[in-house]
């Protein structure tokens, strides 16, 4: 039988995961399509798109909890066909809503969680439950938590077995504040003391911005591009925003009058004009004097959010 076994070495950087023309299909409709996923080793990798961009079938698929259609999957520098259970017991996760026993309490949830694993410390659930300052809640029982415990009991399980690959679906979902920025710094943690890598998907575009490394954008299944975060802020734009009455009218005075053709329609009356931003006194006049109403301008520097509508072509994203 031929094993196929790679070190994943591409300028310099070594891949925990990487993914080669992945697809998933379900009843003729493919949700997830020759996917290409470099994600380094003790990096913290998010990937967005919005509802029903393939995700969690990306995630799951990485687990091996959906077999792929076609295409194949390597994890540790491994083909994932040739894993093992053990292979599978480095990697930590928590997919879509965290499942657990509604009538125990966290620590015996865990105390299950850890005779099917193994314990790798002594204080294995102890240290869990503190991470995700869970430790004072030992006699609420599980359907007695808020959403946001839910969730850090969640990453709790995620975390307890010291894993060197944490795969996270939406981890910041039903958090308050508090917990947002907790998780956010404990993953931070995580990823740059002890060397853990992170895949993580998330709708809170913010919060990527301030944790991520390298970011996947994908939509219908396909990879639209896969960047670091460095590179992203070097290309980060300048540009005016003009809230009018008929965009598309707009956007032919610009073309016409002032021959800009780098521009993007956002909605039904949003147009951000990326060049000749000075110019946006004139523009507006012009407008005006078109029969244009103009409600609003303003001038923006580029954020993640910017980058993800211009890529998929919409502001919506979960």
């Amino acid at each position: 039988m031929n094993h196929e076994n790679r070190n994943i070495h591409i300028n310099d950087v070594t891949y925990i995961i990487e993914t080669k023309d992945l697809c998933k299909v379900y009843q003729n409709h493919s949700v997830v399509n020759n996917l290409n996923l470099h994600i380094p080793k003790g990096q913290i990798y998010a990937l967005l798109g919005r509802n029903g961009a393939g995700k969690t079938t990306t995630m799951k698929m990485l687990l091996n909890l959906v077999q792929p259609s076609s295409g194949k999957i390597f994890l540790f520098g491994k083909n994932s066909s040739d894993f093992n259970k053990k292979n599978y017991h480095r990697i930590g996760s928590m997919i879509e809503a965290p499942a657990f026993y509604e009538n125990l309490t966290a620590k015996e949830n865990l105390e299950i969680l850890a005779r099917l694993r193994g314990r790798h410390r002594k204080d294995t659930i102890e240290y869990a439950l503190s991470i995700v300052n869970l430790e004072k809640e030992h006699k609420k029982l599980f359907r007695e938590y808020s959403l946001g415990m839910k969730q850090r009991l969640g990453l709790a399980a995620a975390i307890m077995h010291e894993p060197e690959l944490l795969i996270l679906d939406e981890p910041m979902n039903g958090l308050d504040p508090i917990g947002i920025y907790e998780t956010r710094n404990y993953l931070l943690q995580l990823c740059k003391e002890k060397g853990t890598t992170i895949l993580i998907s998330s709708h809170i575009l913010n919060e990527i911005e301030q944790i991520a490394d390298v970011i996947g954008v994908i939509e219908k299944g396909k990879l639209l591009e896969e960047t670091n975060l460095q590179k992203l802020y070097q290309h980060r734009r300048r540009y005016a925003e003009f809230e009018v009455s008929d965009v598309k009218k707009a956007a032919l005075i610009l073309e016409h009058f002032f021959y800009i053709s780098d521009y993007t329609i956002i909605g039904n009356s949003l147009l951000r004009l990326y060049e000749k931003i000075d110019s946006r006194a004139d523009i507006n006049r012009h407008f005006v004097k078109e029969g244009l109403a103009v409600a609003n301008i303003s001038v923006h520097t580029g954020k993640l959010e910017d980058y993800f509508t211009e890529l998929v072509g919409g502001d919506e994203i979960g």
